[in-house]
């Protein structure tokens, strides 16, 4: 397939965009002029040569999009199991009510009595979202799961600079959180102290115990955890913590598993993160649009980014808002009812899978799993050469996407596989049977899979060397006739 550089032609456009009805910063067309409506623009500002963008006829413009289109893969096309960041349920009714004009052509300065509506849907996600988690407060400032996370700990860092307790400077984060949880906390300031799972990817209570001490600022704990399981343990866990002066934050990322069920709150966590984008029914692929709703107790809401004392903005104004719309709709939605339902499936749905491909596949857990569950293909590979990697690219060729690979990182091969609360039974059948499939390939022809997928627009590609030496951009060359030519850096399939 073409890049649309390659499709331009000189003089080719289209008539489908309006003209500009906002003043030019600078006059395009006269290079050497600076004046603007704005004032003089800075030298160091100025552009220097013309933007390079593809003239390309209306037609040839819509065919190339929808090329694109064709060769993308989402939700709305089959299974799609990534563990630990699946997009669930995204009902076209919540992307409807964010798109109506009152919430999608508001200003962020306008004058509150303007708005009072969409304040009014800030006030009832707080409530309901309070309500799930067991919280008494929240703001939607943080624009992500991670970026929630660091706000979080501003939190628990505030809470213990106002007591002049300089001495808490440790975070004790299990190996089995999220990638994400030990960078927030170094980037909020403090010293990241791993603790280690035990045999069963549990919390070591016994090592915890040992770690907790006065100079613990806190504890962060994903749970279900990355294995996904839910911690038996969870109120020890949380009074060990509290005995020792720290405070306890509860990743909610993989909320869907107890949402209605149970709630942070009431198992003794102080602050709580949201994934809006991945539990409450925002489309998030592609990096975006997400929400991280960051709840506290009240001890801690003189902290929060709104407080007239608090730790200050994360966010400019008041977050992703349209994603909080999805959000209520989705709640109010589903209901008091429907919530604890959602929960329930995935869990349900989980565990099916985990058994239909336990007599093949070695689990990384006797316990039930909750959300999603994790396969190590070590065995197979030292058996017959087989990777994690191999085996999801084998799973491209039987038409659905390959589950998350190679994390957590404490399991070798890992294969993390969320199948979500909407999948048929059918549709768990079908991916046990190719999932055994697979497998008997492997031991009778792990050739073939080690040369997959075979049947996608592109072939296995040179990972390493995309990692390695990434060529992100195009650079054009002339031929004489001012059409831009290929810069042949890329790497290479097969």
């Amino acid at each position: 397939m073409q890049l649309i550089f390659e499709k331009s032609r000189p003089g080719r456009g289209s008539g489908i965009l309006p003209e500009s009805d906002i003043p030019q910063a600078l006059d395009l067309n006269e290079f050497g002029k600076t004046s603007s409506a704005f004032g003089e623009i800075p030298v160091e500002l100025r552009r220097k040569t013309k933007l390079n963008l593809p003239e390309v006829a209306e037609t040839d413009l819509l065919r190339h999009y929808t090329q694109l289109a064709k060769r993308t893969y989402g939700i709305n096309d089959g299974f799609y199991p990534l563990g630990s960041c699946t997009m669930k349920y995204n009902p076209r009714i919540d992307e409807e009510i964010a798109g109506l004009s009152g919430f999608s052509k508001i200003h962020p300065l306008q004058p509150k009595h303007t708005v009072e509506g969409c304040l009014e849907v800030l006030s009832l996600a707080e409530k309901y979202l309070c309500e799930i988690t067991g919280m008494d407060h929240m703001t939607f400032q943080p624009s992500a799961g991670a970026h929630g996370e660091f706000t979080g700990l501003l939190l628990i860092k505030a809470y213990h600079q106002k007591r002049k307790d300089d001495k808490r400077r440790k975070i004790i984060i299990p190996d089995s959180a999220h990638g994400t949880n030990p960078a927030s906390a170094a980037m909020a300031g403090f010293e990241v102290v791993n603790l280690s799972s035990t045999k069963e990817g549990l919390v070591d209570i016994e090592k915890l115990k040992e770690i907790a001490g006065e100079d613990t600022a806190g504890l962060m704990l994903t749970n279900p955890n990355t294995l996904g399981l839910f911690d038996r343990n969870i109120a020890q866990i949380t009074k060990i913590v509290h005995d020792a002066g720290g405070l306890t934050y509860y990743d909610g990322a993989n909320l869907n598993a107890i949402m209605g069920i149970i709630r942070p709150g009431d198992m003794g966590f102080d602050v709580v993160h949201l994934n809006l984008h991945k539990t409450f029914s925002t489309p998030h692929g592609g990096g975006g649009p997400g929400s991280g709703p960051v709840g506290c107790k009240d001890f801690l809401a003189g902290f929060l980014p709104e407080a007239p004392e608090g730790i200050g903005k994360v966010k400019a104004f008041y977050g992703n808002f349209l994603v909080v719309v999805r959000a209520l709709a989705y709640i109010l939605t589903l209901g008091r009812e429907g919530i604890p339902e959602a929960a329930q499936s995935a869990v349900l749905s989980a565990n099916y899978l985990k058994k239909k491909l336990s007599d093949m596949y070695e689990a990384t857990s006797a316990e039930p799993a909750m959300h999603e569950f994790v396969l190590s293909l070590a065995d197979l590979k030292k058996q017959c050469g087989v990777s994690a990697l191999d085996m999801a690219k084998a799973i491209l060729d039987n038409g659905f996407y390959p589950p998350t690979m190679y994390f957590p990182m404490i399991i070798p091969e890992a294969l993390m596989i969320e199948p979500t609360e909407t999948e048929s039974r059918e549709t768990l059948d079908h991916v046990a049977d190719v999932f055994k499939t697979l497998y008997h390939q492997a031991l009778e022809n792990p050739e073939s899979l080690r040369h997959s997928p075979a049947k996608t627009p592109v072939g296995r590609l040179d990972e390493v060397g995309a990692a390695r030496n990434p060529k992100l951009i195009y650079r054009p060359q002339s031929d004489g006739e001012n059409r831009p030519g290929i810069e042949e850096e890329a790497v290479t399939s097969r």
